[in-house]
């Protein structure tokens, strides 16, 4: 479960929804699968896997990467 962060605006911020919206969905290319993920406003990443389910599970696991560095962010922009 994600934790509801408040943001520096005062707003609450759900981590996991957040990062949710900055990847995109499995889609079939040719013969791979590929998905990007938006790290900051002028680094996206594409990943590119054969199989599908390796593609589903590398997108999760960077997703939730990418929770724990806004949560991360969050607490040093804090101090």
């Amino acid at each position: 479960m994600s934790k509801i962060i408040e943001s520096r605006f005062g707003t609450l911020v759900d981590t996991r929804r957040v990062a949710l919206g900055a990847a995109s969905n499995v889609v079939k290319k040719g013969a791979f699968y590929v998905f990007s993920i938006r790290l900051e406003a002028d680094d996206i990443r594409e990943y590119s896997f054969t199989n599908r389910q390796r593609a589903v599970s590398a997108r999760e696991v960077l997703i939730g990467h990418l929770e724990q560095k806004i949560i991360h962010n969050r607490k040093q922009k804090a101090v």
